[in-house]
């Protein structure tokens, strides 16, 4: 029973590295452990070659099928920009979309496809709701040229006042409206190359003023407005999204109250699932980060999220609080029968759509020729995006 514990515990997590190459003392962790998968960021990245053999040899001591996550948004959260090429923000392609939506109407996605299914960069630069489309094409092929399989984007947050010195260019639009527009061909864009997309940070950081790194964001929208504005994205994507993330942002004047959305059943349990209806994966966000650990320490953190109704948390750098993490979980399953219930299920659940979302393997390596043209794409993109958004900004003024 507690090797099925622990088993259980390790497969619940996703987890990060030190480097550019696994370590001895990152292998015997790994191998006890047992993650969901691994999360890599800019230290980890050097090139495709490097990346692929680093997250081989961490995939091999995961849990089966496993999740190959990477934070590729465009803009100012871009781990491949140095590695492979520049991608334009949300903010950025949302506002080239507009622009180009103020001379022609355009019309459906399915009318304006190639043969293979995936509109040209022409096409996408001639309709403006293809320029999301896209930026997930692009996003797709490069995540999976570096061997991932999970890109943590789109952002569903709005481009509100409150937040726009935090979020900066990485919410694509102030309206509930002009975040879907955005997000849902951005979904289908990573789906047409079968990546892993999630939907972040739910409930919502449009209107929170700190940084979620170094704070927990108290955000000051009531429910009404919550599920008005903030929620209606998730509402309306929700069959769209294999994954959302759970910010650690509180909602005193919610029946949340100052418990941060990643630890709270009413966030996570009541609202998401039951009230939206969401049937996919729960992500937290990093439980490194000051929003949760100046809430409580991460043992609490981790056990009160699985207790909340998260499927998978974020660890993304220390290997002392992953393992801390880790065995808070194990010892709470071996201490508390129900939660022990609880943890085979969750695993067993999250070990199910796992293997749904992964059932097509690790994605190939791209030839040098291919690789050179994908970069190549990635630049026009970038520009066109660029000159499109400048006129639209001009106009704006």
């Amino acid at each position: 029973m507690k090797e099925n514990l622990r088993r259980a515990a390790g497969s619940l997590l996703v987890v990060g590295l030190g480097g550019a190459e696994l370590t001895n003392l990152e292998r015997a962790w790994l191998k006890l452990v047992r993650p969901a998968g691994i999360i890599l960021f800019r230290r980890n990245i050097e090139d495709a070659r490097q990346t692929r053999a680093l997250l081989d040899e961490a995939a091999g001591l995961c849990a089966p099928q496993n999740f190959r996550c990477v934070d590729v948004e465009g803009g100012t959260v871009d781990r491949l920009r140095d590695a492979l090429a520049p991608m334009p923000s949300a903010q950025a392609v949302a506002l080239a979309a507009l622009r180009l939506g103020w001379e022609m109407r355009s019309p459906t996605l399915s009318q304006r496809t190639r043969k293979d299914g995936a509109p040209s960069l022409s096409k996408a630069l001639e309709h403006p709701t293809e320029l999301a489309y896209e930026q997930g094409e692009l996003i797709a092929r490069g995540v999976k040229a570096f061997g991932f399989n999970t890109t943590l984007a789109p952002v569903l947050d709005l481009a509100l006042p409150a937040s726009a010195a935090v979020l900066v260019t990485r919410a694509a639009a102030a309206t509930a409206a002009g975040v879907v527009e955005y997000a849902r061909p951005f979904l289908a864009g990573l789906a047409r190359h079968g990546v892993v997309g999630c939907g972040k940070h739910f409930p919502g950081l449009g209107g929170g003023a700190l940084d979620s790194h170094l704070d927990t964001p108290a955000i000051r929208r009531n429910l009404s407005d919550l599920w008005r504005e903030d929620l209606a994205p998730y509402r309306e994507l929700r069959n769209d999204l294999p994954m959302v993330m759970v910010s650690h942002a509180a909602y005193p004047d919610t029946p949340g109250k100052d418990r941060p959305a990643s630890v709270s059943p009413y966030w996570i349990t009541i609202v998401l699932r039951k009230r939206i209806g969401y049937r996919g994966i729960v992500f937290s966000d990093d439980l490194e980060m000051g929003g949760i650990l100046k809430f409580m320490p991460i043992e609490e953190a981790a056990v009160t999220a699985i207790w909340a109704g998260m499927d998978l948390l974020e660890i993304c750098h220390s290997p002392e609080l992953t393992l801390r993490a880790y065995e808070a979980l194990v010892a709470e399953g071996e201490r508390s029968a129900a939660f022990g219930k609880l943890l085979l299920a969750r695993a067993g659940q999250t070990a199910r759509r796992r293997a749904k979302l992964f059932a097509g393997g690790v994605p190939g390596a791209l030839s040098a020729r291919q690789f050179e043209a994908l970069r190549a794409r990635i630049l026009r993109f970038g520009e066109a995006v660029e000159k499109a958004q400048s006129e639209a900004e001009a106009q704006l003024a």
